[in-house]
């Protein structure tokens, strides 16, 4: 073999190696996008779930106050039908004398 085969030889040699790095360097660059897109996306509906959490707690304390309005009005109307209730029933006595 002369001199010209062995560096032919060798050049082709290091140009597989050098083809094979940058395969290598695609692919890792290649796994590396998809994983910063998918932690992008991740990272995304978090912060959208958290943005429906905060929502949904505004919302619930929304319904919780609302709920203990209508506790509160009920219980007040309650409270005037039995007064109301109460009155008729002096009324209707001091109307009619036979019920004493």
């Amino acid at each position: 073999m002369d001199r010209i085969e062995i560096f032919s030889d060798a050049l082709e040699a290091s140009l597989r190696r050098l083809a094979a790095a940058v395969d290598s360097l695609e692919l890792a660059a290649e796994k590396r996008m998809r994983h910063h897109v998918a932690r992008a996306t991740a990272e995304e509906e978090y912060a959208l779930m958290q943005d429906d959490r905060s929502r949904l707690a505004v919302e619930l304390d929304a319904a919780l106050d609302r709920s203990r309005a209508l506790e509160a009005a009920n219980f007040e109307a309650g409270e005037r039908l039995a007064q109301a209730a109460q009155t008729i029933g002096l009324i209707l006595e001091r109307m009619d004398p036979a019920a004493d």
